[in-house]
């Protein structure tokens, strides 16, 4: 089943030529669940062929306009093209009142329902489920109240392999093998194991997003070993102060993170306008952790 993430946004507050706000999409199997939604989030899924009526829920990090500005149009969008499906929107407290005045003072009437589930952005507890994965909130320190994302994929059945399936089994046979049990000895034929015709089951892969930040050690045994992690890198290592002031993470700070919680792969993102080449940032994360990568417009990670 497809478990990938796909970059749509890369700037911070301020918008570039060819860098665009956060936002990012994640497809597990054939649901999409976008990941913030900056302004001109729904041109850059345009760009990048995301198709909006396959979007199952919209998790949104916190109230800054640079995470949250794009939402107002793509709800709009999604309704002119006719979606009719609910769609679950996640985020801290007051994101809500936002929307509600939002559709009052536009008189938006949209042509499906929404469900909005508030986080407590200080703790660290599953805000959502569904038959694909379970997301948890991961407490993030910054200005205001921010959570970031861990996305676990639901555990997957283990394969029937073929070649070791004994012959002459019914369709109702197999279907109980496939949802793991074992099969009776009975007159016709001997016990069947599950486990002696099937692969072991595939390993569920987790994804973490750490939205803005001050660099925060504790967040490591939230995620321990995920096989991705996101984090903000706004600034550079030389611009420390500026990012603690600020509470934002600099690239030697998110590769840290990542080497202390023994992910398998780092990406950073969120980076300041001061910042024409990339590179030097890259670089920094580089020297602590050497799996890391730009988490720039396009970018498409498949675990």
């Amino acid at each position: 089943m497809t478990f990938e993430l796909k970059i749509l946004g890369s700037a911070s507050a301020t918008p570039t030529a060819g860098r665009h706000p956060t936002a990012q999409v994640l497809t597990v199997g054939a649901s999409n669940y976008l990941i913030d939604c900056g302004e001109g989030t729904q041109w850059q899924m345009l760009e990048y062929r995301v198709r909006p009526h396959h979007m199952r829920a919209i998790f949104i990090s916190h109230l800054h306009g640079d995470h949250y500005f794009g939402l107002f149009g793509l709800l709009g969008t999604m309704h002119l093209q006719g979606r009719t499906q609910p769609l679950t929107i996640i985020g801290p407290p007051g994101l809500d009142e936002v929307l509600v005045t939002q559709a009052r003072v536009s008189n938006m009437q949209l042509g499906f329902a929404m469900e909005f589930i508030p986080v407590d952005t200080t703790v660290n507890a599953v805000v959502y489920e569904d038959e694909n994965i379970t997301a948890a909130s991961l407490p993030m320190r910054h200005r205001i109240p921010c959570a970031g994302y861990l996305f676990a994929e639901k555990p997957r059945r283990a394969n029937l392999l073929k070649e070791k399936l004994p012959t002459g089994l019914t369709p109702a046979q197999l279907a109980r093998l496939a949802q793991g049990e074992d099969l009776p000895a009975d007159d016709q034929q001997p016990g069947v194991r599950h486990a002696d015709v099937s692969a072991p089951a595939p390993t569920p892969r987790r994804y973490a997003f750490f939205s803005d930040t001050l660099y925060t050690p504790a967040l490591v045994d939230l995620i321990p070993g995920v096989d991705l992690l996101y984090h903000e890198a706004t600034f550079l290592e030389e611009m420390r102060e500026r990012a603690a002031q600020t509470h934002h993470s600099t690239a030697r700070q998110a590769a840290q993170i990542a080497q202390a919680a023994g992910v398998k792969r780092l990406l950073i993102g969120h980076f300041s306008s001061r910042y024409k080449a990339l590179d030097p940032l890259l670089d920094e994360a580089l020297a602590v952790f050497p799996n890391a990568e730009l988490a720039t417009e396009g970018l498409v990670v498949s675990l």
